[in-house]
């Protein structure tokens, strides 16, 4: 059993503003979570948050891939306690420049196994509700006053 998202939004931004959001650790920050995050391929970072049951607060995850402006990918690992780790996926995120503005593709992958599937609805989730309000709301924040 295996299930990945897929969720498309538009900014009325440029793709460089939107990229600047999803490659800026202190911005991460602010719509996502704690983070080391560099912007280049190879690099090992965490997310964390506060835990919650069945997720110990940390994300492991390694940039795979970078295209300037237009596509980041990297794996997102997570487990119940430190050093177990039981759902392995990747996030890709994608930039499609408009006329008026900047598509966002978010593709989070890899899903597998019934717990996985049923964390994947949760997620789906909190990426739909929660992330992208904070996540327009940093864009807005950059448009008005720059970071």
């Amino acid at each position: 059993m295996q299930r990945d998202i897929e969720l498309t939004w538009f900014y009325p931004y440029p793709a460089a503003m939107v990229w600047q959001c999803l490659t800026e650790g202190d911005l991460i920050a602010e719509w996502l979570m704690k983070n080391d995050f560099k912007p280049v391929v190879g690099h090992k970072f965490t997310f964390t948050a506060k835990p919650v049951p069945g997720w110990n607060g940390t994300v492991f995850c390694e940039v795979v891939e970078i295209i300037p402006l237009q596509k980041i990918s990297f794996t997102w690992r997570g487990g119940p306690e430190a050093g177990v780790i039981t759902m392995d996926t990747k996030v890709t995120w994608t930039l499609n420049e408009k006329e008026n503005g900047t598509e966002l593709i978010l593709e989070h992958t890899g899903f597998s196994g019934l717990k996985n599937f049923f964390t994947s609805f949760i997620l789906e989730n909190g990426w739909k509700k929660h992330i992208v309000k904070r996540f327009a709301t940093t864009l807005v924040k950059i448009a008005n006053h720059g970071k």
